[in-house]
């Protein structure tokens, strides 16, 4: 008897020295959603573990769907969602939102599509798919190749509402994955045009103006140009200590202030 109870006092020690919090390691908090808010949460992640070392962001993409199921099963500490939450009970009656950033929805084509400009309904009907020559819209006598987001996604659920007003996109449209995805097919192809996010843009890509308003993070702020959408955080009810800390930090002026150099617009 004196035996067995030496082993289980053994083993307890054992298992109490090996579990994560007698090192003093935190748990991870776990961010998982929007393709379009992931590279923006990968950055402050990375800066807040080099500040909270001891706190440990771990990041992951899958869309803004995958992020509200993540949330809501408890998967993950914090949701991210790249368009506003529903007015249902399964999303603003179950979520805490936490909105981190604006983002401009850039409308993007080719560099060397001379196009600068179009007006919403004309972006519109191009992705409905009754425009289907660039000639028909003042540019080069070639065919219009639809570039749109998966089903689930927020940018495409942020489109739908501020450029096709419900209206469907076009089935001829290829569907891609992520901004990524998205960016290397609209690269490669003079005759591509497609949507996402602002901020991810860069140099590679030919941004157009919408009903005469460049896409910049300066328009948006005054207000002409009109294709924003937030970027969010949600929980299911109060964020755990852990992801509250980082939630502070990603609202912070100096995580704010990051962001802006990224070309969103801060929420401060």
């Amino acid at each position: 008897m004196k035996l067995a109870i030496v082993v289980i006092l053994v083993g307890a020690i054992i298992l109490v020295s090996w579990a994560p919090w007698s090192r003093g390691n935190a748990a991870a908090v776990d961010v998982v959603g929007s393709t379009s808010v992931q590279p923006f949460a990968e950055m402050l992640a990375q800066e807040y573990v080099k500040r909270f070392p001891e706190d440990p962001v771990e990041v992951q993409g899958g869309g803004s769907a995958q992020g509200l199921q993540a949330a809501r099963n408890g998967i993950a500490h914090i949701g991210m969602c790249s368009r506003e939450l529903k007015d249902t009970p399964d999303e603003k009656g179950t979520f805490n939102r936490i909105q981190i950033a604006r983002d401009g929805l850039a409308i993007v084509v080719h560099p060397r599509n001379p196009i600068a400009g179009l007006t919403r309904e004309q972006a519109k009907e191009m992705f409905q798919g009754e425009l289907t020559n660039w000639s028909q819209v003042g540019g080069e006598n070639r065919p219009v190749r639809l570039i749109t987001r998966e089903e689930g996604s927020g940018t495409r659920e942020a489109f739908s509402k501020l450029v096709m007003h419900e209206h469907d996109i076009s089935p001829r449209a290829l569907t891609q994955e992520s901004n990524g995805a998205v960016k290397a097919l609209v690269k490669s192809d003079a005759c591509a045009i497609g949507y996402m996010s602002l901020g991810l843009v860069g140099h590679e890509l030919k941004a157009i103006s919408i009903d005469g308003a460049a896409p910049t993070a300066e328009e948006v702020k005054a207000g002409r140009y009109k294709l924003v959408r937030p970027f969010l955080f949600v929980t299911k009810g109060e964020p755990t200590v852990g992801a509250q800390k980082f939630i502070d930090f990603v609202l912070s002026d100096d995580a704010q202030a990051m962001l802006a150099r990224e070309g969103l617009i801060s929420v401060r």
